[in-house]
């Protein structure tokens, strides 16, 4: 029942319902296949041996009270590899990971970029951009990155070499990618939202959202929807559709410090000055599902691919987890300096955090999904693999029109326009229906009509054009004549030698 698609159709009575043999024949075939397919899954279910599994405390002890180093100590020689520091100069610093989880694009507010693998630690490239840096990104693939610099957006590739300028996106503090749609959202100092079509270089929509400074902004990875927060506590959720906000949530009395949604789209946490965290469902728009009270304000939050939240608080980062409908602490690590960042690694049961002077990579167990889909995302994928999967996903782009609140709505019905295209049809139909009159054809007789009676006709007509042209003609020849001999017998007097001799 878990792999079922439903019960399908009833082969029995087909041949009372569908009398055609040949589309008989297919539906069964159709039916067959489904099966199939329902059984291998099935089977390879047998194959995904990985299970996520968290951090089990002995009786008497809390899991917060483990240090990353007996962590490290426990775990395999690959897991344990992973762990490590970077000590940086240009912070603070953003980062960001990719889609499969295997590259990590570092960027630094003094203008220090640097993108390499940060499993096997190979450098792609590092640069200085000799600019303020506030946000980064990654393009569709690890071959592309955009910088938020301190007066445009600028796209590098893989090797530093700047590809773009975007001047239209200009003062931006916040940078986000639609994979499925191509797009670079944006979001500036002075209000301004823009979306840009990376696959043909076209702005899509640029519009003042009226918020003021964006300093909080994320995307709901099931429907690319853009959620704002601002310093009312109102986060509003945008599309590229609409110059007005598509929803708005009163979440905190107070400015909003930072919110982060659940890679399925579910929930959204959100946080505020008042040292509050509230989780909300956003598929019903409601009160909140939990409600939590901190030590001092959180301010950076993520998600990880199995619901643990990431909390930035200072100096100090906690993650909770989701036990009997409530959140605890599940972890907690302590920096040197304060947190700028927090994001966790797809795929790897790793938290990435950042400060002004470091990087470090820490180990969740239990925090991502243990089976990926290769077709979706693939952490292992070769050079011919990529290309591929560059082509596969232009060809399956998604258009920014589609991007709604609800992403349901594609396969409802739009009732009033289904209305209005019934109601034409009926009227073209009742025209081509209406009677027309005609007069009652003459049958005629055999033989009196034909090609050479046709060619006689025209022949008479032609002679009798013929002869009236030269009717007129004669008579104009006539009139010109009389008009000559009148003019002669005329006398002019003293003006007679002006006179035409002809």
């Amino acid at each position: 029942m878990k792999h079922s698609r439903g019960p399908g159709l009833e082969l029995n009575r087909m041949t009372d319902t569908i009398k055609n043999k040949i589309l008989r024949k297919k539906l069964k075939q159709k039916e067959l296949a489904i099966e199939e397919q329902i059984e291998a899954s099935a089977r390879t279910e047998l194959l995904l041996t990985e299970e996520h599994g968290y951090l089990e405390a002995e009786p008497g002890e809390v899991t917060t009270e483990y240090r990353q180093k007996q962590i490290t100590e426990n775990v395999d020689i690959t897991s344990a590899a992973k762990r490590f520091k970077l000590d940086l100069l240009f912070g603070p610093y953003c980062f960001r990971y990719t889609r499969n989880g295997r590259h990590l694009l570092l960027g630094g507010k003094q203008g220090h970029v640097a993108a390499f693998d940060w499993v096997t630690k190979k450098l792609a490239c590092e640069i200085n951009v000799m600019e303020s840096v506030h946000d980064v990104t990654w393009l569709h693939l690890e071959t592309m990155f955009a910088v938020a610099q301190k007066d445009w957006v600028y796209v590098y590739d893989n090797q530093g070499i700047e590809l773009h300028c975007l001047k239209r996106m200009n003062g931006v503090t916040r940078l986000e990618f639609l994979p499925y749609h191509f797009l670079l959202a944006s979001g500036s100092k002075d209000g301004h939202m823009a979306w840009l079509d990376i696959s043909i270089g076209k702005l899509i929509a640029r519009y003042n959202s009226n918020l003021g400074r964006i300093s909080v902004m994320t995307q709901n990875p099931s429907n690319a929807v853009l959620c704002v927060g601002n310093s009312k506590g109102v986060v509003s959720m945008w599309s590229p559709n609409s110059h007005k906000p598509l929803a708005k949530m009163l979440c905190h009395h107070q400015s909003i410090m930072t919110c982060t949604v659940h890679p399925y789209g579910t929930y959204m946490a959100t946080s505020s000055l008042d040292k509050s965290v509230k989780i909300w469902d956003i598929r019903q728009l409601a009160g909140p599902v939990s409600h939590l009270y901190l030590r001092s304000p959180a301010h950076r939050m993520s998600y990880s691919q199995r619901g643990l939240l990431a909390l930035g608080m200072g100096n100090v980062v906690e993650v909770y987890r989701e036990t009997s409908g409530d959140f605890k602490p599940y972890l907690r690590h302590r920096t040197a300096r304060n947190v700028n960042c927090v994001r966790f690694c797809p795929y790897e049961d790793f938290l990435g955090i950042s400060t002004a002077n470091e990087f470090s990579s820490l180990l969740v167990p239990g925090s991502a999904e243990a089976n990926y889909d290769a077709h979706e995302v693939n952490p292992f994928q070769t050079k011919i693999q990529r290309r591929e999967t560059e082509v596969k996903a232009l060809l399956e782009k998604i258009q920014p029109e589609l991007i709604t609140l609800d992403s349901t709505e594609i396969l409802e019905v739009d009732v009033p326009t289904y209305k209005e295209k019934v109601e034409a049809k009926k009227k073209l139909l009742y025209i081509k229906s209406k009677p027309i009159n005609f007069e009652p054809r003459r049958t005629k007789a055999k033989g009196k009509g034909g090609t050479a009676k046709i060619i006689k006709t025209k022949k008479i007509l032609k002679d009798l054009n013929r002869r009236e042209m030269i009717e007129v003609l004669r008579e104009e020849q006539t009139e010109t004549e009389t008009k000559k001999t009148e003019n002669q017998n005329k006398d002019y007097g003293v003006l007679n030698r002006f006179v035409s001799k002809k």
